[in-house]
């Protein structure tokens, strides 16, 4: 099983967030300048939800901001831990609903908020692998390259939650 990769393997994206459809963005807290060096990604006011899954200091987003932070690791996750994926999916839809600009965020913004994003996109319609596509696509050839989380997806997160929580 792959899970996020370590050290140099993985590369820093070159952007601190990227639209992955209209409104629904996915990044996070560092990222890579085209001088190589990398900076903090720091959330102001460009959103009006932020969604957090790894939460860091100095990060933002500001105050008034709406903020839903939810740490969960870059590896297998139990019952609890898919069902605050699964509630904050719906919450990011519920947001675009509603045309309010959607940031879903973890370390690179590749694999915790491919999660969240993809069961999101798929609420909507599509799926696990047009979402996986189009994440890809978007964000970096790099996202979603936990191979637990692609089955996660492929299994359906609620699948994926109730046989976690059969196993506990």
């Amino acid at each position: 099983m792959r899970t996020r990769g370590k050290g140099s393997d993985v590369p820093a994206p070159g952007r601190p967030w990227d639209e992955v459809v209209p409104g629904l963005w996915m990044g996070g807290h560092e990222f890579r300048r085209q001088a190589g060096q990398l900076e903090p990604a720091v959330v102001r006011d460009e959103f009006d939800v932020v969604q957090t899954l790894l939460r860091l200091p100095g990060h933002g987003p500001d105050a008034g901001v709406e903020h839903h932070v939810w740490p969960i690791p870059d590896g297998p996750l139990d019952g609890t831990q898919l069902a605050g994926v699964i509630r904050l999916a719906r919450a990011a839809g519920e947001a675009l609903d509603e045309g309010r600009r959607v940031l879903v965020r973890c370390f690179h913004g590749y694999n915790r908020s491919g999660l969240v994003v993809a069961h999101t996109l798929m609420r909507r319609g599509a799926t696990a692998e047009e979402a996986i596509r189009l994440i890809r696509g978007r964000r970096s050839p790099w996202a979603l390259h936990n191979d637990l989380f692609v089955e996660y997806l492929r299994a359906g997160l609620a699948t994926a939650q109730l046989l976690e929580e059969l196993a506990e």
